[in-house]
This record gives C-alpha cells, structure tokens and sequence, in this order.
C-alpha cells in the first residue's frame, strides 16, 4: 500500500570504509543515514585481513541489527547496503551486499542502479556452467569477475565492467582491498571522503555529516578507485564517458542536505520552486509543500511568488514499512495514514500545492481531494519535474509507459483526473537551469529520458534491442 503513497521508489544506498577499527558501527550510521533510499532490506559485511563475513535481513537498518549482530562483525574495513527491490524482485536472498566465499578469493559486492544488458548477461554465463543463488542482476557482475579465473582481480573486475551495460555505482570487498567503481555515465551519486586516516564512500554525502567524515571528491564516471592499506589508487575502467546523471536524484531520491557534484540538493530545490512561480504564477492565499521532498520547492515558489508558505500537510513519521494492515476502507484511502491536512491553514483558501512529480496520479488525486475535505476553496498544483512521460530503465521502478499518466493524458486531462483547479508543471529548461549544473551538452551532464525518451545508453529487454541511445 504504501508504494500507492509515494509513486517513485529507486534501488538502494550504499556505504564503504576501509581502515577503522569500528568499520561495521560506522557503516550502521552510514546506512541509517542512506535509509530514504531502500527500506526493504538492508546488510553489512566485514573484512578483518583474512575473511570476509557479514550479516543482512530484510527491514529496516535498525530492525535488522537489533539483537547485536553488528558485535559480531569484526573487521576494519566494510561495505553496507540498504535495498529497495527493482531489478529481480524481494527476497532474503537478494539482500546485499551479496557475499561470495571461493578458495581463490571471496569477494562481496554492493550495488546501487540497474543494468540494462543483466538477462542477456546471465543467460551467456548459465549456458557456460554458472549456477545463480538470487535473482539480482547485481550477482552478474560477480560471476564476471570470478570467471577470468587467475587473473588479477583488479584486471578481472575492470574487463567485466566493460561487459555490464546501464546504471551502476558498485562496492567491491575482499580481504585486503575496497573496489570503486561508478558507471560511464555517471547515472548515481557517490562520493568519497576521509574519517581521521580511513576512507569512506557512500551513495551521498549525507552520510558524512552523520558519520563525521570529511568530503574529498565525487567518484567520476567509469573511475575505478582501489582502497586498501596502501592508500587509494585511481584508474578508469573505461574512456568513453559521458555524464549523465539522473535528474530525479535532484528532484526527489537524495536528502536535502546533500551534494551532488558541489550542489546542495535543497538549493537546487528552493530554485525549482523559484523557476515554478515565474513560469506558472496563480493568485493565491498560500504555499504548501507535500512533504518530505517538495518542502524546498515549495519555500522557494513561496519566496518569488510574494505568496505565503505553510505547513499544510503533515507527514505521520511512524507509518512504517510492517504497519498492522488497517480495515480495507482505511486500505484504499492509505494517503490519509501517511499525510494530514492542517484544516486552519487551508480552510477557505486558495492553495498552491507543490509536489516532486506525478506518476500515476493516484496519490496527487487523494492529496488533492483531502485538501478539498479540509475546507480548501481552490487547489493549483505545481509540479518540480517536467511531466514523466517514459520508463526508467536504470534504477527507477517505472518500467512501463503504461504506469506514467503523462504518458497518454495531456496535461489538461491529468488536471481533470486529479480533480485541481490548475496544473502546471516545471519546464526542462527551467528544471536544468534551476539545477545549475555546467557540464557539456544538450542537458548540462543529466540523465532526462523520463521526459524526454532519449536514453543516453543502449537499452535491451531480455532477447532485443529496445532502444538505442540518442
């Protein structure tokens, strides 16, 4: 039910550290501070020198470690992860990181994205005698590496990234080093920092507030970084690179107080809300933002706007992920459990509602009738995101045109099915521009497929081309 509160979900966090004596603890604040990305399982997994072990269940990072098992993970390096299932489905089983024990060297990998090429990968390596334990496509890179054999691992895990195509930022752990390694087009976040004489890396810098790391540098596309007691050692997998990273990271994934390539997230959300209120001014009494991602957007439309900004909807913190499932009235109007309108600040007013995007317009219509409820005499929406027209294929659970609303509805008719007074929605120049980022090209170094259709890779179902890049 609560995939039906909040329409976009993306795969997962992930946490690394090598060099501290209490690597498995600091990967916990880590993980906890990366839980907005993945809530549906969580691991960690240790190195001490000699063997590697690790610990995982599905849950929340605290419901995971709650009885003590992070006293038995003894190590000073480590890599976490916090899941939310895309690409091959729930289960145990595919909980990372996904740890691999082999007499030529065990190995654990944690990662964050979706790989395009993972079906026609895994069939190739089924028909060459592999035996697959999860159904992650994550586990293909594993197989890759392990099948060069002898080979130097660091030879081996660069020749099999070469092979995988799509969205990935990956953490490899063996016994004595730490592999970084960020896709070609840079497609999710990850960043590296140091913690008194240890490295850290983690999906985003949120994590080195918590921690107490300091930040040192994004992880640049196809790098591949090498940590281990000798330092850190940088090399690229690959030359062909072109940065695109996924807009989406700004607009809704990361965490307001994080960075990404030197832009504070909340800023570049205040900008959004800004670029909203010149592109699509309405009269109204007040500004209220859907929490927790569009609070931003929605203080920055109130600033240029001149309009108000309120809280007029409040967020209930403690609807968890194993709620009792409440009577199927309750069931079907689930928004009222995670979201409540405050009736005295919207109560015969005109109201300006700003939310991230709009999916399938389940949740803006519940949103916008409970705004209706609660006495609202007009509601104008306004959306931080260009309409989603197309399906995401590298991380993002919207797989299928048939699922996004602005697919096959105009604007004017998802106004209607929503039931607002007035729908405008954040152009793409204006998205891009509010950003900031400079990088060369058509879109400044971001991923906008799913407004556009131009996906910035080749993309394959399980037997044929679906699309080429452009």
């Amino acid at each position: 039910m609560l995939a039906e509160i909040k329409g976009l979900n993306e795969e997962c966090g992930i946490f690394g550290i090598w060099g501290h004596t209490d690597a498995a603890q600091i990967s916990y604040y880590g993980l906890h501070s990366l839980q907005h990305r993945g809530q549906e399982g969580a691991g960690i997994v240790v190195t001490n020198g000699n063997e590697l072990e690790g610990a995982k269940g599905l849950g929340l990072i605290t419901e995971v470690f709650s009885k003590g098992q992070l006293n038995d993970l003894h190590g000073n390096a480590a890599i976490g992860h916090v899941r939310y299932a895309t690409a091959g489905g729930g289960g145990y089983e595919n909980v990372q990181p996904l740890l691999f024990q082999s007499h030529t060297g065990s190995i654990a990998l944690a990662h964050n994205g979706n790989l395009v090429n993972a079906s026609r990968l895994r069939k190739d390596l089924e028909m060459q005698g592999s035996i697959f334990q999860t159904t992650s496509d994550t586990e293909v890179l594993a197989h890759l590496i392990k099948r060069n054999g002898s080979a130097p691992i660091k030879d081996s895990i660069k020749a099999s990234l070469n092979m995988i195509k799509g969205a990935f930022a990956y953490l490899v752990l063996t016994k004595d080093a730490m592999y970084v390694a960020l896709d070609p087009n840079g497609f999710r976040p990850l960043a590296l920092a140091k913690l008194g004489d240890a490295y850290v890396v983690a999906s985003e810098t949120c994590a080195f507030d918590v921690v107490g790391a300091k930040y040192i540098r994004d992880i640049n596309p196809g790098e591949l970084l090498i940590i281990s007691d000798n330092g850190v050692e940088t090399d690229q997998f690959t030359s062909s690179v072109n940065h695109t990273i996924c807009s989406m990271e700004y607009i809704y994934f990361s965490r307001p107080d994080s960075n990404i390539d030197n832009i504070n997230v909340h800023a570049a959300r205040k900008n959004m809300g800004r670029v909203l209120a010149k592109e699509a001014p309405v009269e109204a009494d007040v500004v209220i933002g859907v929490p927790d991602s569009s609070i931003s957007a929605a203080v920055g439309y109130a600033e240029e706007s001149g309009i108000p900004y309120e809280l007029g909807l409040i967020k209930n913190r403690y609807v968890g992920r194993t709620f009792i499932q409440p009577s199927q009235e309750l069931r079907e109007q689930g928004v009222k459990m995670k979201l409540s309108p405050v009736r005295s600040i919207v109560e015969g007013k005109r109201v300006v509602m700003v939310d991230d995007s709009i999916v399938r317009g389940t949740t803006s219509r519940r949103i916008v009738q409970m705004l209706r409820d609660a006495g609202a005499s007009e509601v104008h929406v306004r959306i931080g995101a260009p309409p989603l027209k197309n399906p995401c294929y590298y991380g993002i659970d919207t797989s299928t045109r048939e699922e996004l609303i602005a697919a096959t509805n105009t604007i004017e008719e998802i106004c209607e099915e929503i039931g607002a007074d007035t729908l405008e929605f954040i152009s793409l120049e204006g998205l891009l521009n509010a950003i900031g980022r400079n990088h060369e090209g058509p879109n400044r170094g971001q991923c906008t497929a799913c407004f556009t259709g131009k996906y910035p890779t080749v993309i394959y179902d399980e037997n044929e081309l679906v699309h080429s890049h452009n």
